[in-house]
């Protein structure tokens, strides 16, 4: 069986995954493409013999030669493109955050229930990443001893055009918002937000720290620099109590040149988590055509992981005091 897939959004991320799709993963077929940029539609559809334009997103998701859906499109259309998919019937992959609220993530929930469940799949592309996942295996076997403290850092370039505070939570922490419980396979509890004076931009607070307090006991440390300038860097450490575990740097080219040992930084998130993106999409793609399950983030983990992130925001507009985390029962 091959899965005709539809893809919501040309831009980057929309880019990547009609890349992906294509080229990359077996059983998968891209056959329409929509963007509210008809002309990066149609640039982005040329590159894949056979696909075609769709005039909207409703049209997309309605296509009878559409069996799953990618959407990819700005955060704030999330819940009500990935709602429209479910109502269709059709396994849908959402870019993270599931939706840019609480509340609107708990209705995305109401709508898979409704239909059965597991339709909604959320891309936290860092549970297929290959460091990530020897991470947590280390972490399983025990040997460092029960986990006390985690480090989590995420740092780029330059943040996009009109970047605010809140967008470093919903935008990049939130990728540790639901990689941190799912490595210690725990929930986050409490939350607090704090960050040095000043900013990079007018109604940008930036670097960001977060602490995040999870149900056994860790504490964990969430740093985002979104102006960091020298380039894309991600670490992730965990301090347990007879050893630490940490992620290496990923293999790049160092330079010897001129007296100087030198090695390079990404201009941005793709390089170092395409195996990820490739990963994720291979797993989505074989789920749809067995008819299981899907291994990715479900709806219900996307709104845990908005969840935090709202209390994180309570905690940043509250001078930073300790916010309990309260995930509602759809």
């Amino acid at each position: 069986m091959t899965v005709r897939v539809g893809v919501i959004g040309a831009g980057v991320m929309g880019a990547d995954h009609v890349r992906l799709l294509h080229g990359a993963v077996s059983s998968a077929e891209v056959v329409a493409v929509t963007d509210v940029d008809a002309a990066r539609a149609r640039a982005l559809v040329d590159t894949v013999p056979g696909a075609r334009v769709s005039p909207d997103a409703w049209a997309l998701i309605a296509d009878p030669g559409v069996d799953a859906v990618v959407v990819a499109s700005h955060d704030s259309t999330h819940a009500e493109l990935t709602t429209a998919a479910v109502r269709a019937g059709k396994p849908v992959l959402c870019e993270k955050p599931l939706a840019p609220t609480v509340a609107e993530c708990v209705e995305v929930v109401r709508a898979d229930d409704k239909a059965g469940g597991g339709l909604v799949s959320v891309g936290f592309m860092r549970r297929f990443d290959p460091s990530y996942v020897a991470l947590k295996a280390a972490l399983g076997e025990g040997r460092c001893g029960r986990p006390r403290m985690v480090h989590c850092v995420s740092r780029q370039v330059t943040s996009m055009p009109g970047a605010v505070s809140e967008f470093s939570v919903t935008g990049s922490a939130i990728h540790e918002l639901d990689t941190v419980p799912w490595l210690l396979e725990s929930p986050v509890t409490a939350v607090s937000w704090h960050a040095p004076e000043g900013g990079s931009a007018p109604g940008l607070r930036d670097p960001q720290l977060m602490l995040l307090h999870t149900a056994d006991g860790t504490l964990t440390t969430v740093e985002t620099f979104l102006n960091a300038r020298y380039g894309y860097e991600v670490r992730c450490e965990v301090v347990g109590e007879r050893g630490a575990l940490r992620l290496t740097d990923p293999a790049l080219v160092v330079t010897h040149l001129e007296r100087t040992r030198s090695t390079g930084y990404p201009a941005d998130w793709r390089p170092r988590f395409a195996d990820a993106y490739r990963l994720e999409l291979q797993a989505w793609t074989d789920a749809v055509v067995a008819g299981r399950p899907s291994p990715l983030a479900s709806a219900r983990e996307g709104l845990t992981a908005s969840a935090v992130a709202e209390a994180v925001i309570v905690s940043m507009r509250e001078g930073g005091r300790t916010v309990p985390v309260s995930v509602p029962v759809p």
